[in-house]
């Protein structure tokens, strides 16, 4: 039976004997990572990303309240929720802490049911934001990512490429005669043909970097950053043939007499912020390429 991997949580305090007190009050249940200083503290949490971080508001060069507004105004780190250690307890002090997004105080000297009910709590409450969040993004038909999910990360790699003077590129795929597939076999059939062809998109992508979404109905949408025109269009030809191999019976399709995918490929080098205009306008391209793919034949891939 496999072992239940334990959640993390990051201690922060400069103290040896008040770090010694968590450590063993939390190692039972919980993998810790420790730091003594706040700038320990931001490294840590941005090369191996805890559930939780329990964080002494008394350090040293960088104190509790520092460290947690970085944490905060970073996009690896927002999301961690914060329990400030503490001896103070004046309500200003509270006030500002709870100001900068901690979401709880641990008071010294430490009493263990408390910490340990505490921390249960709050890494409940990470769990369920966590999967709130991750739910909101992803299609419940094809379980893949949605739309919404697409424009943010387009919105990241557009920025990135900016920084980074690197191509990026976009494929846009739709199912060919999918309409006429759904007269002939019926929705349930037709929902079923939809998560495959989801899957084996999702399947088909080898970079870490690069992304499929579910863009609406039977369009699908693959993000490809650090990609030139020729090397999209290669990406996107895998895509295609992988659909094509799926072989799913479709006796109303013209190119073939099984499913296959139309695509539409579009590439630009981004230059200053990212703006809707610049999404409407590389989609719009890339749909333009589909129509043409269609156009000539469809299970083929067109660019520009």
């Amino acid at each position: 039976m496999q072992e239940k991997v334990k959640q993390k949580i990051l201690i922060a305090d400069d103290e040896r004997f008040n770090l010694n007190v968590l450590v063993d009050i939390l190692k039972p249940d919980y993998q810790i990572i420790v730091a003594k200083d706040g700038k320990q503290v931001i490294k840590r949490a941005e090369s191996n990303p805890p559930e939780l971080i329990l964080l002494d508001v008394m350090m040293p060069e960088m104190d509790g309240y520092e460290t947690c507004k970085k944490l905060k105004e970073n996009e690896q780190t927002k999301d961690i929720p914060v329990i400030f250690i503490t001896a103070m307890k004046e309500a200003c002090n509270e006030a500002r802490g709870f100001d900068l997004g901690a979401v709880d105080y641990i008071t010294k000297p430490f009493q263990a049911a408390a910490i340990i009910a505490r921390v249960k709590v709050h890494l409940k409450m990470k769990w369920q934001t966590d999967m709130l969040r991750k739910m909101a993004s992803i299609d419940t038909l094809t379980e893949i990512p949605n739309r919404q999910k697409f424009e943010e990360i387009f919105d990241k790699e557009w920025d990135r490429a900016v920084r980074n003077k690197n191509p990026l590129s976009i494929a846009f795929m739709d199912i060919d005669f999918f309409k006429q597939y759904n007269d002939t076999y019926g929705h349930g059939r037709g929902d079923k043909c939809l998560k495959e062809v989801a899957h084996v998109l999702a399947d088909s992508i080898r970079r870490p970097t690069d992304f499929v979404a579910r863009y609406g109905g039977e369009e699908f949408i693959a993000v490809l950053p650090e990609t030139d025109i020729f090397g999209a269009m290669a990406i996107a030809d895998v895509l295609r043939r992988n659909v094509e191999l799926l072989k799913i019976p479709h006796a109303q399709s013209v190119p073939l007499d099984y499913v296959t995918i139309s695509i539409g490929v579009s590439s630009v080098f981004p230059s200053g912020g990212f703006s809707d205009s610049a999404l409407i306008s590389i989609v719009a391209t890339a749909d333009e390429m589909l129509y043409k793919a269609k156009a000539g034949g469809r299970n083929q891939v067109r660019c520009r």
